[in-house]
């Protein structure tokens, strides 16, 4: 029978590969293979490998005479921007040695390149091995390029993640448009259903391709013969050209386990991605705390109670944060219980494993019962400090009690609660009244914050008044959840009440964003704000 095991163990076995080829080697990765190497052990494991260095993957990184051997890994293609960085930091070093390790497969290098039959060995990586000993200034020095899907990061024993496809979104109706403008009027799509692959832009198609072959490749470590099943025009695409693999086809003969994959569409149930009724600390936690640079699966977590600096502007620049990936069993089993039991459940035993490390330790704790506040966590916290060798043995616990006691007193949170109430109304109202009526008692919740409301003293800005991001994810769940947003019996005049209630939220919500002092990730990206977030989607920029 196959055990769950066996698949948080295969991020784990692709990794080894690499790990294989590191000795004495200085290792540039890229932002999405990195943050996969985050969650099987980070970069420990590369030093521990014999690697000489971890960089950045960036043109403006190279090595000196005394570093002779380099090894890349890469999420894309060989092509385009990253073979030019990849001759950039070769040009300015002294290699006699490359490895570029690859997480695109070799079949979807010849499908870019226009071959559609199926070719012996590896053409495309053999001829840019050459190219890599043409850049190194000598034909006789040594180079490998190879394909290893290491694309997956196992979050626990339950749950893996896949970081390089975090932007891969379903189909959305500017998409139709897009691809029909393209086609002729007689052989244009009716809805999304008909999509097929090969309608999709090229770079979104090399997205599918790369993540059903990273899927397969899973699978046939595995022994798996998956049964799949897709909701949504995206997760049928998807499903199809796993299925359609050759690879895919002679593993499934052969394959003595058995499993069940279902592909769901994220827009097939968008109110579970914006909804509050999670009651879990980790999802608090991933909602309240800001990701970490470069990454989307993990958070930063605040050090300064570790230490004894004061608390400034400043200080947080000068501590690297900590972070919710730990490799100690003990902060494993902690991250666990986090995972999986009810926010409650999950801060006592926050509790309790501090204090437990506490105890083993010989510090002078002081127990306390009753509800767990975050000044009773970070209390516990700053014990440890004082002693550098309880510090390093319990460093992965102390950074999930951080992070639990800084999400536990982050100001966002009593609007978490808020949120959850205004979700039931609005779930109850539309089972009560019509679309339009439950608009109108939005409306009056689109208001700047911190304006005088009468029913408070003063302008004070209220704990648990929502923001704009909180009215977004508001509408966004309402909209979701009601039929009636696409009405197929109005008569003209409710149509035009609709319009106007949905033009006169539209003006609201402008004007509470434009009171705004400081825009959240979230708004930047809506409010299209270039200087932070890039113009254009992985998807080929079909959407606006």
């Amino acid at each position: 029978m196959l055990a769950t095991e066996e698949f948080t163990r295969f991020p784990l076995l692709m990794w080894e590969k690499v790990l294989s080829k590191v000795k004495k080697s200085v290792v540039f990765m890229d932002d999405k293979c990195a943050e996969a190497l985050h969650w099987s052990g980070g970069a420990a494991t590369l030093l521990e490998a014999g690697a000489r260095n971890l960089k950045q993957f960036s043109s403006f990184e190279a090595c000196g005479v005394n570093e002779p051997k380099a090894v890349f890994v890469v999420s894309t293609l060989l092509k385009g921007r990253t073979v030019d960085i990849i001759k950039d930091i070769i040009s300015l070093s002294h290699f006699q040695y490359c490895v570029v390790f690859t997480t695109v497969a070799h079949s979807v290098h010849l499908l870019v390149n226009k071959v559609t039959t199926e070719m012996e060995g590896s053409p495309v990586f053999e001829q840019f091995e050459e190219k890599l000993c043409e850049w190194m200034g000598n034909m006789n020095y040594t180079a490998e390029v190879m394909h290893v899907p290491v694309v997956f990061a196992p979050v626990s024993q339950q749950l893996i993640v896949a970081p390089p496809f975090a932007h891969l979104f379903p189909l959305l109706s500017p998409d139709l448009e897009a691809i029909n403008e393209k086609r002729p009027e007689k052989r244009r799509f009716a809805s999304l259903n008909d999509i097929d692959m090969h309608c999709l832009p090229a770079e979104l198609q090399i997205e599918v391709k790369s993540l059903a072959s990273a899927l397969n490749s899973m699978f046939e470590a595995t022994g798996t013969r998956e049964e799949s099943f897709a909701l949504g025009p995206m997760s049928r695409i998807i499903a199809g050209e796993l299925a359609n693999l050759p690879q895919a086809k002679n593993r499934r003969k052969t394959a003595p386990n058995k499993a069940s994959i279902i592909f769901v569409d994220r827009t097939m149930d968008l109110t579970g991605a914006v909804g509050h009724h999670g009651d879990n600390l980790v999802e608090k936690v991933l909602t309240m705390l800001k990701l970490l640079p470069g990454h989307v699966t993990d958070v930063q977590v605040d050090m300064l109670e570790l230490t004894s600096l004061h608390k400034t502007p400043h200080s947080k620049s000068i501590l690297a944060p900590g972070c919710l990936a730990q490799i100690q069993s003990s902060a494993r089993s902690l991250w666990d219980a986090m995972l999986t039991s009810k926010h409650k459940e999950g801060v006592i035993e926050v509790r309790r494993q501090l204090v437990e490390a506490a105890s083993k330790e010989n510090l002078p704790i002081k127990m306390s019962m009753g509800r767990v506040t975050p000044e009773q966590l970070c209390s516990y916290i700053q014990l440890f400090r004082s002693s550098r060798g309880a510090l390093e043995s319990h460093c992965g616990v102390l950074q999930l009690g951080l992070a639990t006691a800084q999400t536990l007193r982050h100001p966002s949170l009593p609007r978490w609660d808020s949120c959850l109430a205004f979700e039931r109304l609005l779930l109850q109202a539309l089972g009560d009244a019509d679309f339009p009526a439950v608009l109108r008692q939005l409306l009056p919740l689109m208001k700047p914050r911190g304006v005088e409301d009468t029913s408070a003293s003063g302008s004070r800005l209220r704990e648990d008044e929502l923001g704009p991001d909180e009215l977004i994810l508001l509408l966004v769940y309402l909209y979701s959840l009601a039929d009636e947003t696409q009405p197929a019996d109005h008569d003209t005049e409710e149509e035009e009440e609709l319009e106007k209630l949905e033009r006169d939220l539209i003006g609201a919500l402008t004007l509470v964003i434009s009171r705004e002092t400081e825009l959240s990730p979230l708004l930047q990206k809506l409010t299209g704000d270039l200087s932070t977030f890039p113009a254009a989607d992985s998807r080929g920029s079909l959407s606006p």
